[in-house]
């Protein structure tokens, strides 16, 4: 792991913690409404447990060791200053914690990156609109204009590269499907199974069993009501989201093929379609991208959004989002030619990446 990034994810690891306990302590003690608002600002479950009173003890411990730090003339120089003392918290404070708080309104340029060379291009008929790889990096999905999808295994792409294959010609496109009438927008690999489903212009979501070699077409569609632009698995293979012509992202039990819309969803004012929707690693949240510019985030338990963010690529249309393995920020990308890293805590912008074009 990046030394850099060690740091960001142990303070990441800590505040949750210490939101974890703040919401026990309101709930405990009564406070229900702040314990709410609290949770849902940093979206701590409500039902989360601690040993009781668990924050004033370490708070208490914690101004002792400073008072003896103090009285042995070694005062600290600050929260962050070292590990706390063992026994007296479970997650080990970092020492080089990154205050983004300065690098609120700074704009980094893209970084010169070395030169790659294509060794494989995909042989569909027209635009290839969309690329996935599966959870265990063996396979690669790509789908297109033309209505197709292609399954690559990415061991025969590897073996195309070896300059003295002795056995012949090597073919890496395992699996071609075809059951779409209208150009594919995405695709996703189910995280246990072997299924990968696709969202089309035609208004529906196909799952294909790539473990057999004689499929071509699905043997499960869901039917939606608008153009399928979006689809991500829930991490547990149990749910799915698709993001549509429709403003609000639809939420399917894979099972049952029952759909879910927000709660709240009157309450957004959201009228723009969803570029791209995504779950993040754990399920708890996800994310939509929408074509009025607008980042939201949303409860994966609730679907209800708890983090808009409106105009975050100003009037031109937000492309893709997704968040990072710790779940604190999002990395969105525009038609403004942007790409901008966000707390989703606050929805405070926290860097704004420029160049590309």
């Amino acid at each position: 792991m990046d030394a850099n990034l060690e740091p960001i994810l142990q303070e990441g690891k800590l505040i949750r913690q210490v939101n974890a306990l703040i919401v026990a302590h309101l709930r405990d003690n009564n406070l229900n409404q702040a314990a709410s608002a609290v949770g849902s600002a940093t979206m701590t479950p409500l039902n989360t447990e601690a040993p009781p009173n668990r924050l004033l003890e370490l708070v208490a411990k914690g101004l002792s060791v400073e008072r003896d730090e103090v009285a042995k003339g070694t005062p600290s120089s600050g929260l962050f200053a070292g590990a706390v003392p063992a026994g007296h918290a479970s997650v080990p404070v970092p020492t080089n914690v990154i205050d983004f708080s300065e690098t609120q309104d700074m704009k980094g340029s893209s970084k010169s990156f070395p030169k790659h060379e294509s060794r494989h291009v995909s042989e569909h008929k027209n635009v290839a609109r969309c690329a996935r790889f599966s959870p265990d990096g063996r396979f690669i999905a790509t789908g297109s204009t033309d209505t197709s999808i292609k399954l690559f295994e990415v061991s025969k792409i590897k073996q195309m590269m070896l300059a003295d294959a002795r056995d012949g010609p090597v073919r890496p496109v395992i699996r071609t499907f075809y059951d779409h009438s209208q150009p594919i927008n995405d695709l996703d690999f189910h995280p246990q199974s072997p299924l990968l489903i696709s969202g089309a212009k035609d208004c529906t979501i196909k799952f294909f069993d790539y473990s057999k070699s004689v499929a071509r077409r699905a043997y499960r569609i869901i039917q939606d009501t608008h153009n399928v632009r979006s689809v991500s698995f829930h991490p547990s293979g149990e749910f799915l989201l698709a993001g549509t012509d429709h403003p609000i992202p639809h939420l399917y039990d894979v099972n049952t093929f029952q759909c879910y819309l927000s709660a709240n969803a009157q309450e957004l004012n959201a009228k723009a379609a969803i570029n791209q929707v995504r779950y993040s690693c754990t399920g708890g949240v996800y994310v939509t991208a929408s074509k009025d510019g607008s980042i939201r985030i949303w409860d994966g338990a609730t679907a209800q959004c708890v983090r808009p963010i409106i105009g975050a690529h100003g009037l031109n249309e937000a492309t893709s989002a997704c968040f990072t393995k710790d779940q604190r920020f999002v990395l969105s990308c525009g038609k403004d030619s942007t790409v901008k890293l966000w707390e989703v805590g606050t929805g405070r912008l926290v860097k704004q990446y420029t160049g590309c074009f």
